[in-house]
C-alpha cells in the first residue's frame, strides 16, 4: 500500500482534506430542498444540498459513479466533494441558470481501477467550462454545451448508529492510504446504541467491543476477534484497525463520511455503505 500526500498544491488543511472536518463533532451537516427547476434562481435551488453523483455521461458513454462521489456547493460559492477516490474543492459561479466551476484542487490518494477511471473523467468533465443546471424532485442535472451530463440526486445524512459503515483509507495524521484492493468493500464497522457495542469486520476477521460514545468521542472496548489467517497486506491492515480498540477516538461525521482518529494522528475513514 503506497502512502499519498493528501494535497496537489500547498492549501491548509482546513480548506482541503480526505475527509472534511469542518462539519461538528458526532452531528451531521445539513439537508436542502433540491426540488424545483432551476431558473434565475439557480443558487438557491442547488446550494446547501449534499448532491450524491449517480453518473457521468461523456460522447455518449454513461458510466455509473462509484459509492462515495458526491458534490456540495455553499452558499458562497465554495465547492467540496469526492471524484470517488479523492476529495476535491472548487469554487462556483453563478449566471441565471448556468453554474461554472473553477479549476479543482484535488488529493492524491490511490484507489481501484474503475474509481480512478470515473475520477479522471469526472474531474476533466467539471473542469470544461459551463454547465446548464436543472434540479427536480430531488435530482440535479448538469449539462455542458456538447451534451456531457452529471446526474445527480440530493442524499440524506446518515446516522451514526444503524449505519453500516465501509472502511476506505488509513490515515496517519495529513497522510492517508487505501486499503489494499483485495480488502476493497471488506472492512466495515456498525454501532449498536441499545447494545453499546461496535460490530464488524476487519477485512479478514469478524470484530466486536463495547462502545461508548460521549460528546464527539468513542471509547472502544477490548477487540473480540475471530482468528482467520489471510495475506500479508489484509493481515497488515488489520492490525492498523485493531489500534484503535482499547482506548478513544475521537469521531467526526461529514455528511455520509465518518473518520475515527486516535490521539496519536492515525485513524480510519470509512463513507456509509448505500
Amino acid at each position: 500500500m503506497d502512502k499519498q500526500r493528501l494535497t496537489r498544491t500547498a492549501l491548509p488543511l482546513a480548506a482541503l482534506t480526505l475527509f472534511p472536518l469542518l462539519a461538528a463533532c458526532g452531528t451531521e451537516s445539513g439537508t436542502g430542498a433540491g426540488s424545483g427547476s432551476v431558473g434565475p434562481g439557480a443558487k438557491e435551488s442547488v446550494t446547501g444540498v449534499h448532491w450524491t453523483v449517480d453518473s457521468l455521461t461523456v460522447d455518449g458513454k454513461t458510466t455509473k459513479a462509484p459509492d462515495g462521489a458526491y458534490l456540495k456547493i455553499d452558499d458562497n460559492g465554495e465547492v467540496n466533494g469526492n471524484y470517488g477516490c479523492n476529495t476535491f474543492g472548487s469554487t462556483a459561479d453563478f449566471k441565471d441558470d448556468s453554474v461554472d466551476f473553477e479549476i479543482a484542487r484535488s488529493t492524491e490518494m490511490a484507489c481501484g481501477d474503475a474509481p480512478m477511471k470515473f475520477e479522471e473523467r469526472f474531474s476533466r468533465t467539471l473542469d470544461t467550462g459551463t454547465f446548464k443546471a436543472r434540479a427536480a424532485h430531488g435530482g440535479l442535472t448538469l449539462t455542458t454545451a456538447d451534451g456531457d451530463t452529471v446526474r445527480l440526486s440530493e442524499e440524506k445524512p446518515a446516522e451514526l448508529y444503524g449505519t453500516k459503515w465501509r472502511v476506505d483509507s488509513l490515515m496517519d495524521h495529513d497522510v492517508a492510504q487505501s486499503l489494499p484492493e483485495e480488502a476493497d468493500g471488506k472492512a466495515w464497522f456498525a454501532f449498536d446504541k441499545k447494545k453499546g457495542t461496535l460490530s464488524g469486520s476487519l477485512g479478514c476477521n469478524e470484530v466486536s467491543a463495547e462502545a461508548t460514545v460521549s460528546k464527539g468521542e468513542i471509547t472502544l472496548g477490548h477487540a473480540r476477534t475471530t482468528r482467520k489467517m489471510c495475506s500479508d497486506s489484509l493481515m497488515a491492515a488489520e492490525r492498523t484497525l485493531l489500534g484503535l480498540f482499547k482506548g478513544t477516538v475521537e469521531y467526526r461525521i461529514d455528511h455520509r463520511s465518518i473518520t475515527l482518529t486516535r490521539e496519536n494522528g492515525l485513524g480510519v475513514g470509512a463513507v456509509a455503505d448505500k
